[in-house]
């Protein structure tokens, strides 16, 4: 029998763009509903259809064909493990910080980032 936590509600709130999901031990999660695989470009209708799975271990989007585990979610589990590494990547790729710049001027100033050996 499995013991984690299962949902007894849960809705979409536009407002914020999260889901919030209450817990049968009196908890309430909440995540951004975007951030899940399958979700990134859901319309807000879509997100609002979200539906709770069996006894309560899964949620699902019944417009977009998605489910996913309540435990999985908890543990920060938004996606397939090959999903989740590409997210991880174009986020740090976006990252914009003060060392991020200072080396993107010091490329530049050296004639920009090297270009790669052609195949001939």
């Amino acid at each position: 029998m499995d013991d984690s936590p299962r949902a007894v509600a849960a809705r979409y709130d536009s407002l914020n763009g999260r889901i919030i999901v209450d817990l049968d031990n009196g908890c309430v999660f909440a995540f951004p509903a975007r951030a899940l695989q399958g979700l990134e470009q859901a319309s807000d209708a879509d997100l609002a259809a979200v539906e709770i799975l069996g006894r309560g271990y899964g949620l699902h989007w019944q417009p977009l064909d998605v489910d996913h585990s309540v435990r999985g979610l908890l543990m920060g589990v938004f996606g397939t493990e090959r999903w989740m590494a590409q997210e991880m990547a174009r986020r740090a790729g976006g990252t914009k910080s003060a060392a991020k710049a200072a080396a993107a001027r010091d490329n530049g100033k050296k004639g920009g980032r090297p270009r790669k050996p052609s195949a001939a």
